[in-house]
């Protein structure tokens, strides 16, 4: 048999994957995103970045491969100016017998032995002068005492740097990747699962289901996005990333719609859907197996530039208050916080957040065009 032939029994999925094989940039992309959802999900486990939230070197440390400065040695505890002498305070003589110095005058002396018994029992003018002295002095003792424990995993280098609470940079990068990439992603299937599906129904039945779907695409795109994710907020309630889905999801669908929905009026005609027909394949069939897999790569399309747009809008979520909660971290966040970092010559916090945004946001959309180009049924002569 001929290799014409060979590949012709082939399907539409392989011969694709062959052509992705060829393409240089669409693995090293595959490769990118495939080590990126690897960290994420290592990140999920608490296999990495699971102490995020610890402070590990002073505030906003730099970024450095010998080493930080130790957060656990002790530090300079400025007390209140205070306008008081200390010898202007009385001795503890004074204090247990106040008529002593009158006594002296008049030749008459006290009992030694019982004046320096009760003196014992009296603070020093420093510690009146100063009454949390004591306790001062005792935390810099533990606090040495943990460091002496601890001091190989005080000294730590932070290649990126820390923020502005002494916690570092990288690992809230990577957290904050999780955090992102999840919910871009989700937000951005839940966003073509839903223009998919209804742009699919409505393309291919037509009539009354067509209607019915440009109606509710009709009234999602007649509201601004803005009001309607401050309305669908309102009705969840609660900071959480499953809302932040829900919200994302429910507002960024009707572009896919609308192109899905073109696609299936175009195929629904086509020959080989006629031929599928003649054959006895049912209208889910056709839909499902025949026409989808000539149009994914619009739908593929759609979700590389949703996802990349879902990424995004976290940012805005967060920054108006209905994105991530107060004790998670995005690269959303980290955009937010390095903003005021900026201000003060801070500027590792936002260029590690924009660098780890950047790389998996353009191999993903590299892969999607690769994948694009692999399932062109334009192109299966490759």
């Amino acid at each position: 048999m001929s290799s014409a032939a060979l590949r012709g029994s082939e399907g539409a999925w392989r011969l694709a994957w062959r052509r992705l094989r060829r393409d240089r940039v669409g693995l090293v992309s595959l490769a990118l995103v495939v080590a990126s959802l690897l960290l994420v999900a290592a990140s999920a486990l608490g296999l990495l970045a699971g102490d995020w939230q610890r402070e590990v070197a002073v505030g906003h440390a730099p970024p450095s491969l010998f080493g930080m400065a130790d957060p656990a040695a002790p530090r300079t505890v400025k007390l209140s100016a205070t306008r008081w002498d200390p010898q202007m305070l009385p001795t503890p003589v004074d204090i247990v017998d106040p008529l002593a110095e009158s006594l002296r005058e008049l030749g008459i002396e006290t009992d030694p032995a019982r004046l320096r018994l009760l003196a014992d029992t009296v603070p020093s003018p420093s510690a009146i002068l100063d009454p949390i002295a004591d306790e001062l002095q005792a935390a810099r003792a533990e606090q040495a005492g943990s460091r002496t424990e601890a001091g190989a995993e005080r000294f730590t280098s932070l290649a990126l740097g820390g923020d502005k609470w002494g916690r570092d940079v990288a690992a809230k990068t990577l957290k904050g990747a999780q955090t992102s990439i999840l919910v871009g992603l989700a937000a951005a299937l839940v966003a073509t699962l839903i223009g998919t599906v209804l742009g699919a129904l409505a393309g291919w039945f037509g009539g009354v289901v067509d209607d019915l779907a440009n109606w509710f695409y009709s009234v999602f795109t007649s509201v601004p996005t803005i009001l309607l994710v401050l309305a669908i907020a309102a009705v969840l309630g609660q900071r959480s990333l499953a809302n932040v889905v829900v919200i994302l999801g429910l507002t960024t669908w009707t572009g896919v719609f609308r192109l899905v929905r073109a696609e299936y009026l175009k195929h629904k005609t086509r020959e080989y859907v006629r031929a599928a027909d003649a054959i006895g394949a049912s209208a889910w069939r056709r839909i499902a197996v025949h026409v989808f897999p000539n149009i994914s790569h619009v739908v593929l399309v759609q979700f590389s530039l949703l996802a990349v747009s879902c990424i995004k809008s976290e940012v805005i979520l967060s920054f108006l208050g209905f994105g991530v909660p107060v004790d998670g971290v995005s690269w959303g966040t980290m955009l937010t916080e390095a903003q005021n970092d900026l201000l003060i010559g801070k500027w590792w916090q936002l260029a590690s957040a924009t660098a780890a945004m950047s790389v998996f946001v353009t191999a993903l959309s590299l892969l999607t065009d690769a994948i694009r180009d692999a399932l062109d049924p334009r192109l299966k002569g490759r």
